[in-house]
């Protein structure tokens, strides 16, 4: 560990209350439980999939294949095999990268025990298809944003009061899968105008 450096009187008292606002911010994120997380408000961000019927009419349906497969040697659990075929089945979505704009998204997934990991290149801004549990995980590629509030700000967690800086979090999705109908508009007639 590096040996502190010394320091006139005035320098030193101004180390020690930084040295203690870091391990009190330390303690707070150590303190801080994932349904805290949970509980954090979405960040609203711009959705940069917007795509007409007319547009989606005229697609071409893409469906989407593994790009690579790793074996695995588990022996599926048959418990589970309602839940697996009904997660396999194959849905229409629009994926969103809304921390690259515009990048096809590359990602993994292993739903179940037993089954082969799979590397997928889901191209964004489109209407594609996949099977449910590829885009039920691009949903859920989310992060917490923790932020530093000014020190006027006092909090409490039920057994003590905090004064100074607080962490307060946010939600912000990072990649996100919008599923797509194909449905006519009742209120549009059979003419969409």
């Amino acid at each position: 560990m590096v040996k502190k450096p010394d320091l006139n009187s005035s320098s030193q008292q101004e180390l020690a209350k930084v040295e203690k606002q870091f391990d009190d911010f330390a303690e707070q994120i150590s303190q801080t439980t994932f349904d805290q997380l949970n509980k954090a408000p979405k960040q609203e961000g711009e959705t940069t999939a917007q795509i007409s019927q007319r547009d989606l009419a005229n697609s071409r349906d893409v469906y989407l294949k593994p790009y690579r497969t790793v074996g695995c040697q588990d022996k599926f659990n048959e418990n589970y095999r309602e839940e697996y075929n009904f997660a396999k089945e194959y849905v229409q979505f629009v994926a969103d990268n809304k921390e690259i704009i515009g990048e096809n998204i590359d990602m993994w997934t292993k739903p179940f025990a037993g089954i082969p990991a799979e590397e997928w290149k889901v191209p964004v801004n489109k209407p594609v298809w996949g099977p449910r549990y590829l885009a039920e995980q691009i949903k859920r590629c989310y992060y917490h944003r923790l932020v530093m509030q000014p020190h006027t700000q006092m909090g409490s967690d039920g057994f003590a009061q905090y004064h100074g800086s607080i962490a307060a979090d946010s939600t912000v999705q990072r990649l996100d899968a919008m599923p797509v109908s194909s449905r006519k508009s009742v209120f549009m007639g059979a003419t969409n105008f």
